[in-house]
């Protein structure tokens, strides 16, 4: 499942190219029939991500919300936006269950380029320039993977990223496959496949679905959204393993991010939320707000701090195993401490982790 940088770039996507443009809305497969009719011939006036949840917000105060889930993607064509990461490699971009983008290019590549990601989206309360939003129009321009100009291409858009050239003059593209719904304007489409939630929501109903998610740092990062995450592990006994998991405590971690997060803190993923002292979760707060970034300029989950080298950074985005510290490493060295990584399952889900590394707090 696509986790939240993903979604952070789909909606960057949105905003850079349709984003202030009319939309003809349809549903070719028919199963969003209505609701396409009832998005049909709206402008398009804000696009927003809050964890794996997307909102397109259309006039007349409707609001389209996407869940992708295990299977859902979003295909563009026409004349959009594409960055190195769509284009390398056959246009696939990596993410955990992929080859990896082989980089051929690294114009623009700042020196250290994980040793911290850019000022301005990592300017949580108390730790930067001052309060703001980590937004992902913040992105630099000259970055790595910044969506660049315009072309005619096609993209897809998911848990694994592909680019397709589109023929001059073949603009729309006929859709491919069960097409939920198709966003067209004079320009660009936007074709939704297989997602696990596709509704339009009223006002209240958007505000309902942010009242049960806990906070995104990318979407607010300010001290009230940090100190919300914090007291909320606090109040609860349950291990901090189980909680990252949990969308009402903090949006958009997967099972990624979960497991290299945990590493990095060096916290057992046993520890229950209660007993993790309060310093120590104010920093999880902050890592996740930057590894988010670095993700969201990336398009990888990127979540080791040690690459120094462009050679460094183009094995780390060309594999997994170079990019993570833990996930899918099972029996293997752990990077840092004694032992080895070990595989467990927690809520359902498989947990990597180092016990002879992740010690704070004792469980």
């Amino acid at each position: 499942m696509p986790e939240g940088h993903s979604i952070h770039r789909i909606a960057l996507q949105f905003r850079r190219n349709f984003v202030g443009r009319r939309c003809a809305a349809s549903s070719p497969q028919g199963r969003f029939a209505a609701g396409a009719a009832e998005l049909d011939g709206r402008e398009l006036v804000a696009s927003s991500a809050v964890g794996k949840h997307l909102l397109l917000e259309f006039e007349g105060e409707r609001t389209l919300h996407v869940h992708l889930g295990l299977y859902g993607a979003w295909d563009f064509a026409g004349e959009v936006t594409a960055d190195p990461t769509f284009t390398s490699a056959g246009g696939r971009m990596g993410q955990t269950n992929q080859r990896g983008t082989q980089l051929d290019d690294f114009t623009g590549l700042r020196a250290g380029a994980l040793e911290e990601a850019p000022a301005a989206l990592l300017a949580v309360a108390g730790d930067g320039p001052g309060e703001r939003n980590l937004k992902v129009d913040a992105l630099p321009e000259s970055s790595l993977a910044s969506i660049g100009a315009p072309r005619r291409t096609r993209l897809r858009m998911s848990e694994s990223d592909r680019e397709v050239e589109v023929e001059e003059g073949d603009f729309p593209p006929a859709p491919i496959g069960a097409v939920r719904l198709r966003l067209l304007t004079d320009t660009a489409v936007a074709d939704l496949r297989g997602p696990t939630a596709c509704e339009v929501f009223d006002p209240e109903q958007v505000q309902r679905l942010l009242a049960k998610l806990g906070p995104d740092p990318m979407h607010d990062s300010g001290k009230a959204a940090e100190d919300r995450f914090v007291a909320r592990v606090r109040r609860s006994a349950t291990p901090i393993g189980l909680q990252l998991m949990d969308q009402s405590v903090v949006a958009g971690i997967g099972n990624v991010y979960r497991a290299e997060l945990l590493f990095r803190a060096r916290l057992n993923p046993h520890a229950p939320g209660s007993s993790i002292p309060e310093p120590a979760l104010r920093r999880l707060w902050k890592d996740w707000a930057h590894l988010l970034a670095v993700g969201v300029e990336t398009g990888q989950m990127m979540t080791r701090d040690d690459l120094k080298t462009e050679e460094d950074y183009r094995r780390a985005m060309a594999s997994r195993d170079e990019r993570h510290y833990v996930y899918k490493r099972t029996g293997q060295r752990s990077p840092r401490g004694k032992g080895t990584v070990v595989m467990e399952e927690m809520g359902g889900r498989n947990l990597y982790w180092a016990p002879g590394w992740q010690t704070r707090p004792e469980a």
